[in-house]
């Protein structure tokens, strides 16, 4: 591929050959952290080492800025869309204009007289595709059968891809496809839940039923039944979804591409053209936010490589922002909850019963309904999920899918009921606390400090100032309200392959398929490989994102931190291991008769960990066994014996004030308390909740996909028009992590982060609404005019 290569990785990592401790190369002592040309003299003796060398200080837990930060703020860093070759076509999409029906005609004629106009695409003109459903199912898709773009005259949804302008300027396609003519015939839709809510279908139980809830919750003391309404909601990253395809030359292709899984997406465009594996490379170095929209391959990429395929080009094809609201997004939900209670507020029963989104071509959905399982104790649970079907593109995962939405519903309904019984929210939490996941045979959990996360975020907001009564507490002409919540989300873990290269100068190269979203995974990956190998973070360089590197699985769910961490630990250890029986071959080693767990990678040597006098340089270990660099690659998985449930927790506490005569809202206030076992950046950590608890604003307050009825057309498919939280509207937010010793989930104790600082948010503001005003709203946003209706 001319002109093109592996990307570069972030500039603080470039620096890698760069010595740390300065003069160590020179005088012949290290031979570690130094120039690649300098090698220290052959006749080091080892006891040298431990007399000049220093500690070095840990990476792991330690508040360390991000590696590719620099990249990113300078624009080094590069996108899907901003690669250039020669020649490069630039792609327009042409959408539907319908919810549903069949294409009648199409009409090019004056887009292709266009001057700088190449050709116009079609399901009538495309090049060859997979012509069965199972070509098109990705890792992650659902039951049904996958969207297939430019497939056939079918139309599914409204903004459905059905033509592509192909032009020498990306100007001039869109002008052109704006002169595209298109006749439908139309079809009766329907894009409306609650018309749809006597038609879903019932899926199977999400979790076995305990006891007889509905004759429990009949025969409870105190009582509350509540439905609750979340909309459709997108995901709106920066960074629009864009391919890039570089035609190499006899077919071959490399795919710059915005996407949470370059492998899920190489293997879905091999099944898709039928192309051999090693026909195709995706890439994608940096990804400008995702949120789960990135986990399946979007019609962007099938409709690129179509176009390079078509012309044997380059091209590139960027979506609109508009256009990016047919790729999938969080499911609108109506649940009902039924809570049967004690008179002290222990739980009798739980009912929870959801319906969701889904297209009439897959029926994605996720477990809604399960999470009061988890976190309270009660002898009667049923739970049941359906699922609505609607002329719409397919749902698909958001931030914390499930869990957002379900746990929402779940803690109002808890507030509700604490209400009811005139009992504190948190002190009715602590009465109904569960140490055991009674969905799954009451198993108790690897580690669980949520009642930690409850009393030190109570303490940090003050929640023992609070007056129970609504209306109760003002300042100046606004309402005061104090709101809590707890937020919960499942510890995943997944099988990964990570490569590590040491070479003999103090370099060290760690490889894997994985993805960095924004969240951070370059330098978490830098820091655990930079302790496991006692290196200078600056002497580790990261390679990511590309289909070619180790296998991994897509970046979602919060499990690539604590699998990519672990990945990078095994194989670090079987380097040690490596090193070790070098070590062994030295006459007069200090180290002939230790064993693996025995020793230490630290400061540039193997180290005995009960003597640290007793150590070799690794420079003269790999020189000694004529080594120029040791690479291992391994697989990590990670055993699940059934015995614990792996959660993460947080506990929400909310400030919100009200206007009492306009009813407009400020979040004045937030604490999230975390208990997610180790955490391996505080400072990255820090930033994922916190811009969970922002997102959760929004999620509370602001985000609504509007669509008309009458044609099946989002009416606020931009970010001018569909809210997020700006400035403006973030005020005091604390983060506190919560100690959380994890010796059973995985080597390190790591948990992910990236959903728990957004579940429970939404419930914790809600509930500040309603101890402001007295008023409950039940149905997100909660705006104005619902406060004064």
């Amino acid at each position: 591929m001319a002109g093109f290569g592996t990307p570069r990785p972030p500039r603080a990592i470039d620096v890698s050959r760069r010595s740390v401790l300065q003069g160590a190369v020179a005088v012949g002592v290290l031979g570690y952290g130094g120039r690649a040309d300098v090698m220290p003299s052959a006749a080091i003796a080892v006891e040298q080492v431990s007399q000049v060398s220093k500690p070095m200080t840990p990476y792991i837990g330690t508040a360390v800025s991000r590696i590719d930060g620099h990249a990113k703020v300078t624009g080094a860093a590069k996108y899907a869309a901003e690669y250039n070759v020669p020649g490069l076509v630039h792609a327009f999409v042409v959408t539907s204009t319908v919810a549903k029906g069949r294409i009648a005609a199409f009409d090019a004629g004056e887009a292709l007289k266009v001057k700088g106009v190449i050709d116009v695409l079609t399901h009538k003109n495309r090049p060859s595709m997979a012509d069965n459903d199972k070509a098109y199912k990705d890792d992650v898709a659902p039951e049904g059968s996958p969207f297939r773009p430019l497939f056939d005259d079918k139309i599914k949804f409204n903004g459905q891809p059905i033509a592509v302008v192909l032009a020498d300027e990306w100007e001039i396609a869109r002008f052109a496809a704006s002169l595209l003519r298109v006749d439908y015939e139309e079809e009766a839709h329907v894009t409306d839940l609650y018309r749809q809510r006597e038609a879903a279908f019932a899926l199977p139980e999400p979790a076995k039923p305990r006891g007889d809830a509905a004759k429990a919750f009949a025969a409870a003391a105190m009582r509350h039944q509540g439905e609750y309404y979340v909309p459709i909601e997108h995901h709106n990253p920066m960074e629009l979804f864009a391919s890039t395809v570089i035609w190499d030359g006899d077919g071959k292709l490399t795919i710059y591409d915005k996407t949470q899984g370059v492998q899920n997406v190489h293997r879905y465009v091999c099944s898709v053209f039928d192309m051999k594996p090693d026909d195709v490379r995706i890439m994608s170095p940096y990804v400008g936010g995702a949120f789960g929209s990135g986990l399946r391959p979007q019609y962007q990429v099938v409709l690129a490589v179509l176009a390079a395929r078509a012309l044997q080009r380059s091209v590139r094809l960027v979506l609109t922002r508009q256009q990016m609201y047919a790729l999938g997004y969080r499911p609108g939900m109506i649940q009902r909850i039924d809570l049967g209670a004690k008179a002290d507020g222990t739980l009798d029963s739980i009912a929870h019963d959801a319906i969701t989104v889904t297209s009439q071509y897959e029926d994605f959905h996720r477990h809604e309904t399960t999470w009061s399982g988890l976190l309270y104790k009660s002898a009667n649970a049923k739970y049941m999920h359906k699922l609505a079907r609607l002329d719409l593109p397919t749902s698909c995962d958001m931030r914390g899918p499930s869990a957002t939405t379900g746990v929402y519903a779940l803690e109002s309904a808890m507030d509700e009921l604490a209400v009811v019984l005139k009992l504190d929210p948190l002190e009715l939490r602590l009465r109904c606390y569960s140490d055991r996941d009674q969905n799954n045979g009451e198993v108790p959990f690897s580690s669980k400090n949520l009642r930690e996360c409850y009393r030190q975020g109570a303490e940090a907001f003050g929640w023992n100032k609070r007056n129970p009564e609504p209306r109760s507490m003002r300042d100046g002409s606004e309402l005061v309200g104090w709101g809590m919540a707890t937020g919960i989300w499942e510890a995943l873990q997944v099988p990964i392959a990570v490569r590590v290269m040491l070479t003999a100068n103090g370099h060290a190269e760690v490889a894997s398929a994985t993805s960095d979203i924004g969240t951070g995974t370059y330098t978490i990956m830098a820091q655990v490989a930079a302790e496991m190998l006692g290196l200078p973070l600056d002497n580790v360089s990261i390679k990511l994102g590309d289909s070619s590197l180790p296998q991994s699985p897509l970046e979602g769910g919060s499990w690539i931190a604590a699998s990519v961490s672990n990945g990078i630990v095994t194989t670090c250890n079987a380097i040690r291991e490596e090193l070790l029986g070098l070590a062994k071959k030295v006459p007069n080693s200090p180290l002939a008769n230790a064993s693996p767990d025995q020793v230490a990678l630290v400061d540039g040597k193997l180290t005995s960990r009960q003597d640290a006098s007793r150590a070799i340089s690794i420079a003269d270990l790999m020189r000694h066994g004529a080594v120029d660099r040791i690479t291992r690659e391994e697989t990590t998985s990670f055993a699940d014996d059934g015995n614990h449930a792996h959660n993460t927790h947080s506990a929400l506490f909310a400030e919100v004030k009200v206007d009492e005569q306009l009813g407009v809202i400020r979040v004045t206030r937030i604490v999230s308390a975390v208990a997610a076992g180790r955490i391996l950046n505080t400072k990255t950590a820090h930033s994922q909740v916190m811009g969970g608890v922002v997102w959760g604003i929004g999620t509370a307050l602001l985000e609504e996909t509007l669509i008309d009825h009458k044609f099946g057309r989002i009416m606020n498919a931009n970010i001018a028009e569909y809210h997020v939280p700006v400035n403006a509207d973030v005020y005091d937010i604390k983060v506190i992590f919560v100690d959380e010793p994890d010796n059973t989930i995985n080597p390190l104790g790591v948990k992910g982060l990236g959903e728990i600082g957004l579940v429970g948010v939404a419930a914790a503001i809600a509930n500040a609404v309603y101890h402001a005003t007295g008023k409950r709203v039940r149905d997100l946003p909660i705006t104005l005019d619902k406060l004064q209706s």
